[in-house]
């Protein structure tokens, strides 16, 4: 199994968009814009959501997803993995949602959770980066 190169790790570290596109019922693609985040011991991506969010739906019926990055300061410089979903918990997930607002916002996470958070664990099966 492929892991992140550790010179892309510090996209994680900084405010870095992603994309992540998920399969919808009917076999057409999803896109959602999403913050970030790559657990290093692990070696999976982690993508945090709530349970009634059209990606977290997705996920449960098909786990195959793909997730692509570009370097804020560098647009020239990306990351695109295509994984697989293979574990969906809460466990950790609003407290991450803590720390990712902190990293993206400099602040508390903002938004009423509507639902419970989930925290989606994507394993890397394919890397590609420029």
């Amino acid at each position: 199994m492929p892991a992140i190169p550790d010179d892309f790790h510090d996209l994680f570290e900084k405010p870095t968009f992603a994309h992540v596109v998920t399969m919808l019922p009917d076999g057409r693609p999803h896109t959602t814009p999403v913050w970030v985040d790559y657990d290093v011991s692990d070696n999976r991506l982690l993508v945090n959501t709530e349970r009634h969010r059209r990606k977290a739906q997705n996920v449960a019926e098909n786990p195959d997803v793909s997730v692509s990055m570009t370097d804020p300061d560098d647009p020239y410089r990306f990351l695109s993995v295509t994984g697989t979903v293979v574990e969906t918990t809460t466990e950790g997930a609003r407290d991450h949602a803590d720390e990712l607002a902190q990293r993206y916002m400099d602040d508390d996470y903002p938004s009423e959770i509507q639902t419970e958070r989930l925290l989606l664990r994507i394993r890397p099966d394919d890397i590609f980066h420029n």
